[in-house]
């Protein structure tokens, strides 16, 4: 949907002579039934009126198409500004605008991110180059007019306030600057702008080619489902075994025969190490093969950058990173607009979207509602923190509410934690989730050690990552991330014996579990979860305690920056018991979730002695895993 949509010399006129603000606010209303706040109106007026002071050019074609607030669809993103004509060989033209109303940023060593100042303070956010190239990358792999035609498209930023002090233009954000090239403040900059619009714009073409995109059909473009398809080839790590094939061929045929009159929702239940993400790509990729609109979705950012990382064999963003999403990315999306949602994690969603909680309905029911066909993995007993919602159950309700068809999956063969059913079980047993008959470890090719030193545990990890870059260190969140603001202090600090680390780099964002560097930080719950290593090593921190052989949990004993369990207190004036009974669950599913994340080994520390001598007694009594190395002389 195209908000306002004119010829240059209607824009021009209405630019100078009207309230081009006002103008835009009316057509906005006209065509969604909403409004904007005040200072989006005021973006528009003083970010459209140093755009037309660029186009007022003889040179720039007067019947060349000019079109503001073009939402795309299946995306609640708007592009600010579309410029179409003729290039010089007579093809479609397109040129995609991103502005900014900056005055300044922040270099940040995330790729494509960089930071700037709004209402609320300093945040990352996408480099500008990055967002208009993105943008353009989303119009190219799925607006089937801009494919087929074969139309060229032009992303590019114009920050008309911001001067250039080195940091937008900095060297680390060449690779999307030269993909999309950034346009400061300035009369050399309005004219460096003003020769990119020229030289590709060089014949109008009355809005023709804005019609064709407005209504072209939405579905994933040739190139995209070739490139998607070429990444997965040869990835032994993302080929189906035994049940995995089965769920995945019936999630494939649901969702080729969903429409929205006969909507399907597929719940599929797996524990850990189950292969949850593995069919949930495959069916990403079977699906876009079949040039239907589908999106992977999850809650926590971690495991949407790892696998496009392996998909695509960088760091760096990709292409693909379109079929990559949040699970709050649906609140304004138009209904049953994909064929297939797949939301892996899905007992992560939580009830409301936006940075502060307060947008939309409910996740779910936004999901189902955006979607011919949903597809739901869960593991119920993997939901660490408060706002976790995603039950079976609910799913269910919501979806039957909504007209669906709803199937039940099972992946339950377990291929992490070298295929050990009884360790999973015995692991409930141990941190008192559910009583199993698997009391005490029995011998096994799982690697199980209880370490007397986090500093042996750390050595050991280090060395077992030097061979494939497959070994990392969690931690429960019971220590202050003090080194985001100081580089030098270290966050999980254990004096007694001189152990000190830093949590997961920032700079890595999600990428944390598979960046080279990263073995010498503490990752938590929030970069690991839905991701796996050979060799995970685990600090349990003081929210978790054995006393007299019981499991206790302890609540204020995390971080006051922890979030997970944000909303504790609270409750705990009003429903003590539930609230209780609530953080003593997220508590323990958090140290199962944790303890694994490993496919061939599991390294453990207590801070806690008498909790570090249960673990010992239940694992040693089996004569299952022999213990490390005696335990290093504590500090006195």
């Amino acid at each position: 949907m195209i908000v306002y949509q004119e010829n240059k010399a209607d824009f021009l006129r209405d630019a100078f002579s009207r309230d081009i603000e006002e103008v835009v606010l009316e057509a906005y209303r006209r065509r969604t039934g909403r409004s904007v706040s005040r200072g989006e109106v005021r973006s528009w007026k003083e970010s459209l009126l140093a755009l037309a002071k660029v186009i007022n050019d003889d040179a720039i074609p007067i019947d060349c198409g000019v079109a503001i607030e073009y939402g795309i669809p299946q995306t609640a993103k708007r592009i600010d500004v579309l410029l179409s004509g003729l290039g010089s060989d007579g093809r479609d033209e397109l040129l995609i605008i991103e502005l900014k109303q900056w005055a300044q940023a922040e270099r940040t060593r995330k790729d494509g991110v960089i930071r700037t100042r709004f209402e609320h303070g300093m945040a990352d956010v996408s480099h500008p180059s990055y967002q208009a190239w993105s943008y353009a990358s989303l119009l190219q792999d799925f607006n089937d007019a801009v494919d087929r035609d074969e139309v060229q498209l032009r992303p590019c930023a114009y920050l008309h306030n911001y001067g250039d002090d080195g940091v937008l233009t900095d060297p680390f954000y060449q690779g999307w600057i030269e993909k999309a090239p950034v346009f400061l403040r300035g009369d050399a900059e309005r004219t460096r702008l003003r020769e990119f619009v020229r030289q590709h714009v060089r014949a109008g073409d009355r809005n023709r080619l804005l019609y064709r995109i407005e209504n072209g059909k939405v579905r994933p473009s040739k190139g995209l489902v070739d490139s998607l398809e070429g990444m997965l080839k040869g990835k032994d790590e993302f080929v189906l075994i035994d049940d995995q094939k089965v769920v995945f061929e019936t999630i494939v045929e649901l969702a080729r025969g969903a429409t929205p009159s006969t909507k399907e929702v597929v719940i599929v239940e797996g524990g850990p190490g189950t292969g949850k993400s593995v069919v949930a790509i495959n069916a990403l990729a079977a699906l876009t093969s079949s040039r239907l609109v589908a999106k992977y979705v999850t809650k926590n950012a971690a495991p949407r950058a790892v696998f496009e990382s392996k998909l695509s064999g960088s760091f760096r963003r990709s292409r693909i990173g379109n079929l990559f999403s949040g699970s709050g990315a649906f609140v304004n999306t138009t209904a049953n607009v994909f064929d297939a949602l797949v939301v892996d994690e899905a007992h992560r969603v939580n009830e409301k979207s936006g940075l502060y909680g307060n947008q939309g309905s409910h996740q779910v029911e936004e999901i189902i509602g955006s979607s011919k066909c949903a597809v739901f993995f869960i593991d119920e007993d993997q939901r660490v923190t408060w706002k976790d919602i995603g039950s079976k159950t609910d799913i269910a309700q919501r979806a039957r509410r909504a007209g669906a068809r709803v199937t039940h999956l099972q992946l339950a063969s377990q291929f992490r934690c070298s295929g050990s059913d009884g360790y999973l079980a015995w692991l409930d047993n141990a941190l008192g989730i559910r009583p199993t008959a698997n009391e005490q470890l029995e011998p096994g090719p799982f690697d199980f050690r209880v370490f007397d030193s986090p500093e042996t545990l750390r050595r050991e990890i280090v060395e077992r990552n030097a061979a494939s870059n497959r070994a990392r260190m969690v931690a429960g969140y019971c220590w202050d991330w003090k080194s985001k603001k100081d580089p030098d202090a270290m966050d999980v600090v254990i004096p007694e014996h001189g152990f000190g680390m830093q949590w997961n780099l920032t700079d890595d964002g999600g990428l944390w579990i598979i960046s080279p560097e990263s073995v010498a930080q503490i990752g938590c719950i929030h970069t690991c979860q839905g991701l796996e290593v050979d060799w995970i090593g685990v600090i349990v921190g003081p929210d978790l305690v054995v006393r007299d052989g019981r499991v206790i949990t302890r609540p204020e004993r995390r971080s006051k920056q922890d979030h997970s369990i944000r909303g504790y207190k609270a409750m705990l004036e009003t429903e003590p018991e539930a609230a209780r009974e609530k953080a003593d669950r997220i508590i323990r599913n958090t140290y199962r979730t944790l303890l694994t994340r490993g496919m061939k080994g599991c390294f453990l520390y207590c801070t806690d002695t008498e909790t570090r001598e249960y673990f010992k007694r239940i694992v040693t009594e089996s004569g299952a895993i022999q213990l490390c190395e005696p335990p290093e002389r504590e500090a006195t």
